[in-house]
């Protein structure tokens, strides 16, 4: 995450390729992740919290890559969209996954300015 998804080392920065990337490395991880196992509840407790984080690493670099501008200061830069569209991305993004097909659905969401 910290390489590919606009991680520190990474100074913040990413684009497509790299997000896309993170996707393949994150696949490879649910595939490895059925193959854990525990020996007692603190070790199945470590297991589902390893689950848990790749989920949220996935929908995490979803986001981004839906996002297609910067979301600087504050946050990331993505090098490939390297300005802020407050006009089409002043939203929040929503991420729904649908276990029957395996896709996720994607979808922006009105921000409401509190007056």
């Amino acid at each position: 995450m910290d390489e590919y998804a606009a991680g520190v080392t990474a100074t913040f920065s990413t684009n497509k390729n790299q997000l896309e990337r993170a996707l393949e490395l994150i696949a490879m991880l649910r595939e490895d992740s059925a193959n854990l196992a525990a020996e007692d509840l603190h070790e199945l407790m470590r297991c589902w919290e390893n689950v848990q984080r790749m989920w949220q690493a996935e929908v995490h670099v979803r986001t981004m890559l839906f996002r297609e501008e910067t979301r600087w200061p504050g946050y990331y830069f993505r090098s490939d969209f390297p300005k802020m569209d407050q006009e089409n991305w002043k939203c929040f993004v929503n991420a729904k996954w649908d276990p029957k097909s395996g896709e996720w659905e994607m979808s922006k969401k009105p921000v409401i300015e509190l007056t």
